[in-house]
């Protein structure tokens, strides 16, 4: 199965000149921990709420700040034709929880691993369902 499949497509992003403030509240609104930083589509960055949490407060003048001065840069991303199995592991190697999409390196979509573990949980259910239909009663 390809990433694509559990991608999720509506990403909330974000140009690296918008506000911390617009960013937060933006996250806010859509009830998500992270927002992708795009440059004519193309995946910049990523700001997380951690990244809000922490980060603001290095600055100045933290209500001028930017996402381009919160985010996270060259964000590992991943091919939308990659194998789920092949996410999981730039994931683990590069140690981030967040996947960026591309398709020819333009965002398509984006793959967490509270992603896979919804997957998984219901691969397992439905392993589990087949193991006990073919299990003797208790």
């Amino acid at each position: 199965m390809t990433i694509k499949n559990i991608a999720r497509s509506d990403v909330v992003t974000a140009a690296p000149t918008t506000s911390a403030e617009a960013v937060a509240e933006r996250m806010y609104e859509e009830g998500i921990g992270s927002v992708v930083v795009v440059d004519d589509g193309t995946p910049v960055g990523l700001v997380t709420d951690r990244d809000i949490g922490l980060g603001i407060w290095e600055h100045d003048e933290p209500r001028v700040v930017t996402a381009e001065e919160l985010m996270s840069a060259d964000p590992v991303t991943i091919d939308a034709d990659a194998e789920i199995y092949d996410a999981l592991r730039t994931a683990r190697e590069a140690g981030v929880r967040r996947l960026p999409i591309t398709e020819d390196g333009q965002l398509v979509g984006i793959v967490t691993l509270d992603d896979v573990i919804v997957l998984l949980a219901g691969e397992l259910g439905e392993v589990s369902g087949i193991v006990q239909s073919h299990s003797p009663p208790y």
